[in-house]
C-alpha cells in the first residue's frame, strides 16, 4: 500500500547506504529506522527534501488564491497599490487569516498570529519572490540538514520574526528603515530563518562557500530592505530564529526519525492557526 517496501534492501533514508526494511538501525550512520517502515523509497522520489519544500510553496499559493476569493466575496476587491500588495487581498482579509503585528496581536489579542502570519502574502510580487527564494534554499538547506530538520528551522524563523517584529512595533514604533507595523505577513521571516541556517553551516561545518552564499542572501534582503514597505524587523528575528534553531539542530549531526515528525507537527500548527485566525471573530481588546 502507497508503494510500501515489506522485504528486502532500502537505501538508509541519512546516509544513503544499503539498510534491511526491517533494521532498527543504520550500520553506517546509526541512524533510527533508516527505511522509515518501508516507506523510504516511496519518499525519496519525493526528492532530497520529502516534497516538503513543494508541500511549503503549494499551501502558501492555495492560501493566497482564498485570501484573493475571501477579498473578492466581501466587496473589498483586489489591492492595485504598490509593488509588493499589487494583486493582493485587501489588508482587512490579512487580518482574517492570521496576519500578525501589533494591530492583531495587541489590538485583538490574537497572539497565534506569530504562526499564521508565514502563510500569507500581500500581493502576486510579495508571493513570487518569496517562493523563488524558498524554491532555492530549501531543497540546499534539506540536503544540509535534513528535510525535516529544515522545515523546523523554517517555522522557527516564521515565529521568531513576527514575534519579534511584533514586540518592535509595540515598543519601538517609530525606528527609521527597520519597517516593523501594524499588520505583517509573509514567509520572508522564514526563508531568513533558512539564510541563518546556511550561515551556521558555514561556521560549523567550515564552508566557505555556505558562507558565501549565506552573506549574498543577507545582503539581498538588506538591498530590499530598502525599498520601503518591507519588514525588516521580521526578517533579523527570522534570520536569528533560524540561527539559533540550527545551532540546536547541530548540522554536524545525523537528522532522527523523529525530526521529521516534529517537522510535521510544525507545519500542521501552523496552517492550523490560519483556520483558527479565520474562524475566529475579530474583537478588540478591552
Amino acid at each position: 500500500m502507497l508503494g510500501r517496501k515489506r522485504t528486502g534492501s532500502v537505501l538508509c533514508t541519512s546516509c544513503g547506504v544499503l539498510v534491511g526494511v526491517n533494521d532498527d538501525k543504520c550500520y553506517n550512520c546509526g541512524r533510527r529506522n533508516p527505511a522509515l517502515w518501508g516507506f523510504a523509497p516511496v519518499l525519496r522520489s519525493l526528492g532530497g527534501d520529502l516534497g516538503l519544500v513543494t508541500f511549503i510553496i503549494a499551501a502558501c499559493v492555495i492560501v493566497f488564491g482564498l485570501t484573493l476569493v475571501r477579498s473578492i466575496l466581501i466587496g473589498a476587491g483586489i489591492d492595485t497599490r504598490g509593488l509588493f500588495s499589487f494583486g493582493g487581498p485587501a489588508p482587512v482579509v490579512w487580518g482574517e487569516f492570521g496576519a500578525s503585528g501589533v494591530i492583531p496581536v495587541y489590538g485583538y489579542g490574537r497572539w497565534w498570529t506569530v504562526l499564521s502570519a508565514g502563510w500569507l502574502h500581500a500581493g502576486i510580487v510579495h508571493l513570487f519572490f518569496n517562493m523563488n527564494a524558498l524554491r532555492q534554499l530549501g531543497p540546499a538547506i534539506a540536503e544540509l540538514y535534513g528535510p525535516g530538520r529544515m522545515v523546523i528551522i523554517y517555522v522557527a524563523g516564521s515565529v521568531a520574526g513576527f514575534t519579534l517584529s511584533t514586540l518592535a512595533g509595540r515598543y519601538f514604533p517609530n525606528l527609521p528603515l527597520l519597517g516593523a507595523g501594524g499588520i505583517t505577513a509573509g514567509a520572508s521571516a522564514a526563508i531568513a530563518g533558512l539564510i541563518g541556517a546556511l550561515w551556521h553551516y558555514g561556521q560549523r561545518g567550515g564552508s566557505s562557500m555556505a558562507q558565501s552564499h549565506a552573506k549574498t542572501f543577507v545582503i539581498y534582503m538588506i538591498v530590499i530592505g530598502f525599498a520601503g514597505g518591507i519588514d525588516n524587523w521580521a526578517h533579523g528575528g527570522g534570520f536569528a530564529g533560524g540561527y539559533l534553531m540550527s545551532r540546536l539542530l547541530d548540522p554536524l549531526k545525523q537528522e532522527r526519525t523523529d525530526h521529521v515528525l516534529i517537522a510535521i507537527i510544525c507545519l500542521l500548527i501552523s496552517l492550523g492557526s490560519v483556520v483558527v485566525s479565520f474562524f475566529m471573530p475579530l474583537v478588540p481588546v478591552r
